[in-house]
């Protein structure tokens, strides 16, 4: 059963400011100082708690800076949290930044079983999907040559092809995904719509106030790393299209 469990996670990236430059802020509560009063940090995550189990749909909603990535990271285990704990139980799946991980100077048949490999897949689970992905990517031929000579569509075409070739137990999405022409575009927002069906638990920031009634039952709006607001997805963004007017 898949589950997320976030505990009082709080998360600071370092903020490195020379001599000669100023920092512009409101309010003194967001950056982590020095003895001498400097800004030497950004708390990009406050005391964040919830669960999200099987079923859940959930958009993060709030503004740019407001901590949707650093917390989507955080989840996926790229970034580990400061204070507190996560506990993710079930494989995860994330579409945060699909290209990393990608080896250049490997080509794209090895790629495939490098990215499924650190995902937690199978060399047999991995060979069960090969062809699929090699089908849905397009790529033909050039799977045998180095990503290095692949053009930036090209690199999104095949990571994206391996990342939404599996069943998906969590899901972190970060927005939508732009994969290549208009066609495969296309092609892709139908996988996407399918993939997103499939999975146990889907975590999707967005700006999108469609998309997330679309997608999500459920919304955490972030501000400044503080859980604003957790609750009905059409409530909570009426909430804080609220008070984006009022700004």
């Amino acid at each position: 059963m898949p589950r997320i469990l976030a505990e009082n996670v709080s998360l600071v990236h370092p903020l490195f400011v020379g001599r000669n430059q100023t920092v512009e802020f409101q309010g003194s509560d967001k950056f982590v100082r020095n003895r001498a009063g400097r800004p030497i940090g950004v708390k990009a995550l406050r005391d964040v708690s919830f669960e999200f189990s099987e079923g859940s749909r959930v958009g993060l909603i709030g503004a740019n800076g407001s901590g949707k990535t650093t917390l989507l990271r955080v989840l996926a285990g790229i970034l580990p949290p400061d204070e507190g704990v996560v506990t993710i139980e079930g494989r995860s799946t994330n579409l945060i930044n699909i290209n990393l991980g990608t080896k250049a100077d490997a080509s794209g048949h090895r790629n495939i079983t490098l990215q499924a490999l650190a995902s937690g897949y199978s060399r047999e689970e991995i060979e069960s999907k090969r062809r699929e992905i090699v089908e849905f990517s397009e790529l033909g031929d050039f799977l045998e040559l180095p990503v290095n000579t692949y053009s930036a569509g090209m690199r999104m075409r095949l990571s994206f092809a391996i990342a939404t070739a599996f069943e998906p137990e969590i899901l972190l999405l970060d927005e939508w995904l732009s994969a290549g022409d208009i066609d495969f575009k296309r092609k892709a927002s139908k996988r996407m719509a399918s993939f997103i069906d499939r999975a146990g638990v889907l975590v999707l920031a967005s700006h999108s106030k469609a998309m997330l009634e679309e997608n999500c039952e459920r919304a955490i709006w972030l501000d400044e790393g503080i859980i604003r607001a957790d609750g009905p997805v059409k409530e909570v963004f009426a909430e804080y299209q609220k008070e984006k007017s009022t700004d």
